[in-house]
């Protein structure tokens, strides 16, 4: 791209740059991926079995805190593996634990230790009230063992079994008698004012021999357990049978509490290594909600089909037509959007904010597209842990050269002249609107000693990679974007503006943008109900390919919404459409934040005023990006649609 290539090869250098990085990224993840595979799933001829533990977390507090915060059993050799940026953001904090168990030697009951708590001793009070406090918001154990999350499977209504990954670390009876969460599943959980800790659990191994696989050894395809309360009367030799392990709400004398487990293999050459996880995919019953969402937002985007197509093929056509065969004298007695074409190119107000979010808009789209896309492919599985963020954010560091070429070239056109000003803003409004928020909500979180605090030096990589990558291929694109011509409008602009007539309530700049976010977000709603449980009720997504089909189908419903409201402002001869193109779908957002709120308080149970900030400052972040992201999509959407229409009209 140096300066010696013609003004006619210069434009590529910026989508050759793009190129290049994308098929970098995508080489570099696929490998590392084959190489990480290869090492973890390759036949072992190890016979030890090392259970690893996660970070804790709840469905009702968005604090997640790890493992050894509750006083468990710790491993004597601790050790931390490595962990992605991934895992690091979305707060996994991976070690290993003092369950350990040889390959198909089974185990009865087995002790790990006994924690005592003295009622005299303020250390033990605080311990014991942290961990009642995690029985009472139903906190969950999240146990790994080769990959695998060890589930607790048990049966819900007509017969179906869920298996979830976790397990609660007790459970609650109230002093007025109610029975909470997972006390349910024993009669015996019926004390008032008890809580009842799951200090035992049975764990069921399940393994494929590699017959007919075409290995040799023996591969795990399946990890359950089945967590009980009991109380050993005798720590140095339990028997694992008795009453339940109840802790008073009142701590009025000490407490032992000894933790054991049990452990039995199972062999089962029915169940393919590589499809291991099937068994907890196909207790969520999501697959017919998904299609009837996918049936639901098609009649919507055919609905909008048919109403561009009707004015495309009909009005439209024949509004060209005859304005091309009267004359000139004649037309001036038309109305309609032909009639503010001296107008329509004018330069919107603001033009500076409105370029610098379509150059964050174009940055955010490609991220996502490429991000889908490789999800698909099944790079992005949940059995990768991490790599969906990790991908995200290394692909929005590499993306911005189409960001500052975006901004740039569209702030010469709207006849700008402040170009650092604009590269500035480009680079640096909207990501540092994000990393605000991110850190006051990190802030927040180091406060409460959560386990999903960013540590400092985690923050200072982000900066570098913000500052260091992300900032200088902003100016690189902005670079190629000013040395490009303004891009030419089809018509010359007068250079009085023109009065607009009165409009009518629906023409109305407010209420159009309104009405135009509704039908995208129609679109998503369904799909949205499963991200957010996801993200805060901490289920399990996989259905990658559902999500890329909404994608696109939501880049249609927003193009097509957008260029049918704006024609109609423009047939009112409203000729201010930059802006409201980019708030048309934009306001999908909105329509987020709205159900992000009902969902907090229809379907979550959070309490507590950290956990209640916590939720809305990602939200926001949330809704943010996804402002943005349709913003750019309604509005080049419209732009290509008014460039093409005033493109084949005759105009003197």
């Amino acid at each position: 791209c140096s300066s010696r290539l013609t003004p006619d090869t210069q434009p590529c250098c910026p989508m050759y740059i793009v190129i290049t990085l994308v098929t970098l990224i995508v080489f570099t993840y696929w490998f590392n991926h084959f190489i990480c595979m290869h090492y973890h799933l390759s036949p072992s001829l190890q016979t030890l079995i090392q259970l690893f533990v996660n970070r804790l977390d709840s469905v009702e507090s968005v604090l997640p805190y790890e493992y050894d915060v509750f006083d468990f059993c710790k491993d004597v050799d601790e050790r931390r593996p490595s962990e992605n940026l991934g895992q690091v953001l979305f707060g996994e904090r991976i070690e290993t634990s003092p369950y350990k168990f040889s390959f198909k030697k089974n185990v009865k009951c087995q002790k790990l230790c006994t924690k005592t708590y003295v009622k005299d001793k303020p250390m033990d009070k605080n311990m014991l009230d942290f961990l009642k406090r995690g029985m009472q918001l139903n906190y969950q154990h999240h146990w790994i063992v080769d990959n695998m999350p060890v589930t607790w499977c048990y049966d819900v209504e007509d017969s179906q079994k869920y298996c979830n990954p976790g397990f609660p670390i007790g459970c609650l009876v109230t002093t007025d008698g109610r029975v909470k969460d997972a006390c349910v599943i024993n009669s015996e959980f019926n004390k008032k004012n008890t809580f009842y800790i799951f200090n035992h659990v049975a764990i069921k191994i399940t393994y494929h021999n590699g017959e007919g696989e075409g290995w040799r050894g023996a591969r795990l395809v399946g990890a359950t357990l089945e967590p009980k309360s009991i109380k050993n009367d005798d720590a140095e030799k339990p028997t694992c049978e008795g009453l339940p392990m109840e802790v008073p709400g009142v701590f009025d004398s000490d407490v032992k509490i000894t933790y054991t487990y049990s452990v039995t293999f199972e062999e089962n050459n029915n169940i393919k290594w590589a499809s291991r996880w099937d068994y907890i995919l196909v207790s969520m019953p999501h697959t017919n909600i998904q299609w009837f969402s996918i049936m639901n937002s098609l009649v919507i985007v055919l609905f909008l089909s048919g109403m561009v197509a009707m004015i495309m093929l009909r009005t439209l056509h024949k509004d060209i037509a005859r304005y091309n065969q009267v004359d000139q004298e004649d037309a001036q007695e038309e109305s309609g959007w032909k009639q503010v074409h001296g107008d329509v190119f004018r330069p919107p107000r603001k033009g500076m904010l409105l370029s610098v979010f379509l150059g964050q808009g174009t940055q955010i789209f490609i991220m996502t597209f490429i991000t889908l896309f490789l999800a698909c492919l099944g790079f992005l599985s949940p059995a990768n842990r991490g790599a969906l963020m990790t991908c995200s954010v290394v692909l929005w560091v590499l993306l911005g050269t189409p960001a500052g070429y975006v901004s740039s070239r569209l702030y010469k056109t709207f006849g700008g002249e402040k170009w650092k000003t604009n590269v500035l803003l480009t680079a640096l409004l909207c990501p540092g609107i994000v990393f605000a928020d991110f850190f006051l909500m990190n802030l927040i979180l180091w406060v409460e000693g959560s386990s999903a605090a960013i540590p400092f030096g985690t923050l200072v990589a982000i900066l570098a990679m913000w500052f260091g990558i992300s900032v200088p291929l902003t100016f690189v694109g902005a670079y190629f974007g000013f040395k490009k011509p303004a891009i030419e409008q089809p018509v010359r602009t007068n250079q009085i503006p023109r009065q607009i007539p009165e409009q009518s309530f629906f023409t109305k700049p407010v209420p159009g943008i309104v009405m135009g976010g509704i039908l995208p977000f129609g679109c998503i709603f369904i799909q949205l109900f499963f991200i957010l449980n996801s993200i805060w009720s901490h289920q399990m997504y996989y259905m990658f390919g559902f999500l890329f089909l909404v994608f696109i189908i939501l880049l249609i419903t927003c193009s097509e919404a957008t260029i049918l409201l704006c024609y109609f402002h423009l047939c009112a001869e409203d000729y201010h459409w930059w802006w409201r193109s980019f708030l048309t779908s934009g306001f999908t957002a909105v329509y987020l934040f709205v159900y992000a709120v009902h969902y907090f308080f229809s379907k979550l149970q959070i309490v507590g005023a950290a956990s209640t900030i916590l939720y809305f400052g990602y939200t926001s972040i949330m809704v943010l990006i996804f402002f943005l992201f349709t913003g750019t999509i309604g509005f080049f959407a419209c732009f290509w649609f008014v460039n093409k229409i005033y493109s084949v009209v005759k105009v003197d």
